[in-house]
This record gives structure tokens, sequence and C-alpha cells, in this order.
């Protein structure tokens, strides 16, 4: 069973300004400015994914009669960019390059937009059994003298070994039983 998702440009249908739309998805998704900021930002953002087709259909609506337009796409294909209208492209500045050479990352989700500018090291997977400490150090065994320390026998408590204290032996010498 192939599986959808629903991606959306910040594209507005014609008839609708930007500003209905805007309070229209951001009533339909119950989302604050800043992730509306995101979603109109021009770029490719996913809404959701993972849908089958009658679910893909039902957002799709959703989202036309809230006065924006989306895409439903499939999972199984390659992601192509998007056409960026004139427009946005103008508007949105273009992140620099990563002069690290670190990962780039591309966001999932709306919520996951809000991380597409981060800098992530590129950090390799060593192979099975190797070393990961990079140096090790040389400890010099201390001067201690242990003599006077012993160590309990196996299974003892390992609080403070209690005294033997003899068992009282009471007198009863005065006592006598009668037949």
């Amino acid at each position: 069973m192939p599986l959808f998702e629903i991606a959306f440009h910040g594209q507005v249908r014609p008839g609708v300004t930007a500003e209905q739309a805007r309070a229209r998805i951001g009533q339909l998704f119950q989302v604050g400015d800043e992730q509306l900021n995101v979603l109109f930002s021009g770029r490719r953002v996913v809404i959701k994914q993972g849908l089958d087709e009658a679910s893909a259909d039902k957002y799709r609506q959703a989202i036309e009669r809230a006065g924006a337009v989306c895409s439903v796409d499939s999972m199984e294909q390659e992601e192509t960019p998007a056409p960026v209208p004139s427009s946005a492209a103008s508007a949105a500045p273009s992140a620099p390059p990563n002069p690290a050479g670190g990962a780039s990352l591309k966001p999932r989700d709306a919520y996951m937009a809000a991380f597409s500018e981060v800098e992530a090291p590129d950090f390799g997977i060593a192979p099975v059994g190797a070393d990961m400490q990079d140096e090790y150090e040389e400890f010099v065994d201390l001067p201690i003298d242990l003599s006077a320390l012993s160590l309990a026998p196996a299974g003892s408590d390992l609080e403070q070994l209690r005294p033997e204290v003899a068992p009282v032996k009471p007198n009863i010498d005065h006592l006598r039983l009668q037949d």
C-alpha cells in the first residue's frame, strides 16, 4: 500500500489573500505565528507523512478549503526540490554554504524546520571493536602501606564486626524442685 506525505510550499489559491490563508491555516493546524512564518516561507515543508490515500486526500481538501495549495506526494519517490516563486526567493535570504563541512539537515516537518539552519558536526562512526579513547595515561603506583588492612570473610556483613559476647549463665543454685 503506497504511503503519501502532505507538503506545503507557502502558496495560496487564486482569489484568497495571503493574510486570509495564513489565518485559516493557523486556525486549522492550531499553530502560532512562528510556525506560520516557517510554513509561509516559500520552502517545502512536510506537514504530515505516512498517510494512506484517503487520509492524504482529506488533508488536501482541508488545506484547499483554508485557501492554500499543497501537494500530495508518494513517499516512495525521490524528493525533488520544489520550484520557489520569484517573490519568495527575493524575500527569503539563501542559507550560506556550510564552511565546516558538516552534514546538512533537511527538516522532516514544520517543527523541525526551525532547526534547519543548525550546523551539525560531521562525526564518523568507528568500526566495531575500535578503541574510542585517544590516549592512555600511565599511572605510577603510590607507596602506601596496606599491611594493616584485612578483608572480611566471604558472605559476611560489610558493617563493623561485632565483638563476640559469651552468653550469660544465670545463677540458679537457690532454686529447687520438689517431688
